[in-house]
């Protein structure tokens, strides 16, 4: 368990931040997800990849804390220290990593968790939809939606801040 907790607890996190957790509790949240994860261990199937059944396990923590009413608050970026001279550069990814967070946030989270895995993640459509519970036309579905919603949703937010 201390394993699979050092080598995936950043993926989780991560996870738990696109799916729109607030950074204020995103901790609560991963250590809930892993505690989860220790229950059903002993479930895993060692044959499948254990990313999607920890998004699984991240993707029902964030539903619930959406469904509980609590705070929804848009992810932050969590920028990595860029090597990059140039500051236009810097401010310019900052940027368009917060467009995509604020885009992500505005998704409805079965949409939202469909497109993450499969676009970020890049995990198949099979394993999304066994993972979260869907057959994999609705998957394919939530993915189609998902498309036209963060589309519009970045352009909304790019017409908001001045962008052509």
């Amino acid at each position: 368990m201390r394993d699979l907790f050092q080598e995936h607890a950043g993926y989780v996190w991560s996870t738990l931040r696109r799916l729109g957790t607030g950074r204020e509790d995103v901790e609560d949240l991963l250590h809930e997800v892993f505690l989860r994860v220790h229950v059903h261990l002993g479930e895993y199937d060692r044959a499948r990849p254990v990313k999607p059944w920890l998004f699984g396990f991240a993707y029902r923590v964030a539903q619930e804390h959406r469904r509980n009413g609590k705070k929804r608050a848009t992810p932050a970026a969590s920028e990595p220290v860029d090597t990059q001279p140039l500051a236009d550069e810097i401010v310019a990814r900052a940027e368009d990593r917060q467009l995509v967070l604020d885009a992500l946030a505005t998704l409805d989270i079965e949409r939202c968790a469909v497109f993450v895995m499969f676009e970020v993640d890049e995990i198949p459509m099979t394993e999304i939809a066994r993972t979260v519970g869907i057959p994999v036309n609705t998957g394919y579905s939530r993915l189609r939606l998902a498309r036209e919603d963060f589309a519009a949703a970045v352009k909304r937010l790019r017409a908001r801040r001045g962008d052509k």
